[in-house]
């Protein structure tokens, strides 16, 4: 796995797909490892996809420095591995905490052509808080709890409740792909105050590439208004709800919304949009 240091900072990283196919790169949510976008990227094998593990999760080193973590750091992370993997442009992906990540990263740097925001927020004043229900869920885990069942404890309001039901034997290998790469109590804590201290308002106008705002009207999480309220300051947005969706919506419905951001990448490349996708398991 190729990995690039950044602020002192050992970042691990994956690129998939042809080498000369215009580059989507993706940007996770809090906590979670680079298994988040296998969906995605399954879907767009025909596009070179690069995803990378923030700091303190999965194979990426994990600084002792509260510091250290921040939205910023997280954006020049992202840069960097663009920067050592030679790429001049790329369709930025993010979803949750990585949704900020890619707001941040339009912000700062250059080589965004697109940008598409799954399941996330502006930050600051015009941001609707996660719910006191979730927060609780996702922070107070029973204390007999053990670490298979606290990940699952955490997770069930990111998801329906029909699809949870249904589900399980995908919920048992996302359990299993969290064991292996979630971030630590002290990086998701540090991710999580990270995540509250981003406020994006002062310059969220100023983000002008075309940008995909996609939120499932049933998010427990981050709440769909976030979505309203990204796409209402958005200089050049198109907001798609997804009916009842979940957090994961993008999980939940992995074929529509990975069509949803091939559209939109194949219309900034100027494409017609029509090639097939591969075929991809979920």
């Amino acid at each position: 796995m190729p990995r690039v240091r950044n602020d002192g900072v050992e970042i691990a990283y994956d690129v998939a797909g042809p080498p000369d196919a215009p580059v989507v790169a993706f940007c996770e949510g809090l906590g979670y490892g680079r298994w988040m976008w296998r969906f995605q990227r399954e879907r767009l094998a025909d596009y070179r996809t690069i995803a990378f593990d923030n700091r303190g999760t999965g194979a990426s080193e994990e600084p002792a420095d509260p510091e250290a973590y921040s939205i910023g750091a997280f954006a020049s992370d992202l840069e960097a591995v663009l920067d050592a993997e030679g790429v001049e442009s790329a369709h930025v992906v993010g979803a949750s905490m990585g949704g900020m990540t890619a707001q941040r990263y339009v912000h700062e740097y250059d080589r965004a052509e697109s940008l598409s925001l799954l399941c996330t927020s502006p930050g600051g004043e015009l941001a609707v808080p996660t719910p006191a229900a979730t927060q609780e869920r996702m922070f107070d885990v029973p204390e007999d709890a053990d670490e298979r069942e606290a990940i699952r404890f955490k997770m069930e309001p990111a998801m329906t409740e029909s699809f949870w039901a249904a589900n399980q034997d995908l919920v048992a290998d996302i359990v299993d792909w969290r064991l292996e790469s979630d971030a630590s109590e002290f990086a998701r804590n540090q991710q999580a105050a990270a995540v509250a201290a981003f406020d994006a308002t002062p310059w969220l106008a100023d983000l002008d590439v075309p940008t995909l705002v996609l939120h499932g009207t049933g998010d427990r999480v981050l709440p769909v208004e976030n979505g309203e309220r990204l796409h209402e300051r958005l200089p050049e947005s198109r907001l798609e709800l997804y009916e009842d969706g979940a957090h994961l919506f993008f999980v939940e419905d992995a074929d529509a919304v990975t069509a949803d951001v091939r559209e939109h990448v194949a219309a900034v490349e100027g494409d017609d949009g029509t090639t097939e996708a591969p075929d991809a398991d979920a």
